[in-house]
């Protein structure tokens, strides 16, 4: 058991059960083919909390070069239209993921904002390395708004949301609108984001393996994603050669995530050009502690501060955490 005294005391019961029923994490089971069962296992068990009040539909949208993209519509119930639309990006270290796992925070986006949220299931790596999951969530954006009138939803009040490995993949999304002229959100929300393949920042060298997303890992499914091409800036948004004209964009991270440093970093070049950066650290959370341990104080401040950023973004009064 890794020493969790750093460790948000009321998110370490939730990471100290987890540990004793799975030794070192997912990510500690050897092959990917078992963590993916594991995962997918866990998902299905999440989506079966999904709430009546949210209206779910599988479709499907066509990419440029193509192949089906899966997503996931989610409408709460009682609106008829001009909702606001939120683009939704799973985590999953680009290697795991799915949009069953997605379920619990595309649901609490739907219920919470009154919007319509769209989730892609982007390809993985390593069968799919990138730009494979890039690709698809560009693709998958301009689906959402084109199809927003069909939906119900106003594509002029688009928010886009991803954690981790999704936090990557909605600011690559974003890079890529920017420079080909695709949709702009009011708000990039991108938690904890996935954004340097380099493994050289001082949270990731130094923080303590805790049995979450772990400097062994993280290199792993870097490696895996990139398929042994150099990483470009969309791939790796933190090597981007150039931020600015991105959307408003809300960052938040814990001083026991790996993903740190390059966190603080990223906001502060978003910062430096121009570029309306919100950043929150969080003394004690963990990688996805929110998640992990919901009930935790520390969990609902994090929640209630990312809440109060969307109905800003939108226009709407959000209470304060």
């Amino acid at each position: 058991m890794p020493d969790l005294r750093s460790v948000d005391a009321a998110s370490r019961p939730a990471l100290t059960a987890m540990l004793r029923d799975m030794p070192g994490g997912i990510n500690a089971i050897p092959d990917l083919e078992g963590r993916r069962a594991t995962a997918d296992r866990l998902d299905r068990e999440r989506r079966a909390q999904s709430s009546p009040r949210v209206a779910v539909e599988d479709t499907e949208a066509t990419s440029c070069g193509g192949h089906r993209i899966p997503v996931r519509v989610y409408r709460p119930q009682g609106r008829d239209g001009g909702s606001p639309l939120v683009f939704f990006v799973h985590g999953g270290g680009m290697v795991l993921g799915s949009l069953d796992g997605g379920d619990p925070v595309a649901v609490r986006l739907a219920e919470e904002l009154g919007a319509t949220v769209v989730s892609a299931g982007y390809r993985l790596a390593p069968e799919h390395p990138y730009p494979a999951a890039v690709d698809d969530c560009v693709d998958a954006l301009a689906w959402a708004v084109a199809e927003a009138d069909r939906l119900g939803a106003d594509p002029a009040r688009l928010l886009v949301f991803g954690g981790s490995a999704g936090g990557g993949l909605a600011l690559a999304t974003a890079l890529r609108c920017r420079d080909g002229g695709g949709p702009r959100a009011l708000l990039v929300m991108a938690p904890y984001p996935m954004i340097d393949h380099t493994g050289e920042s001082h949270s990731t060298r130094t923080l303590p393996d805790l049995g979450v997303w772990d400097r062994a890992h993280n290199a792993q499914a870097w490696g895996w994603y990139l398929g042994g091409r150099p990483a470009d800036g969309y791939a790796a948004p933190a090597h981007a050669p150039d931020v600015s004209g991105l959307p408003p964009t809300f960052l938040d991270v814990g001083t026991e995530d790996i993903f740190l440093d390059e966190t603080v970093d990223f906001a502060r070049r978003l910062a430096r050009a121009g570029v309306p950066a919100e950043l929150h650290v969080y003394p004690g959370a963990y990688h996805g502690s929110e998640d992990l341990a919901p009930d935790a104080p520390l969990s609902r401040t994090v929640w209630a501060t990312r809440l109060a950023a969307l109905h800003r973004a939108l226009g709407e009064r959000g209470e304060a955490a």
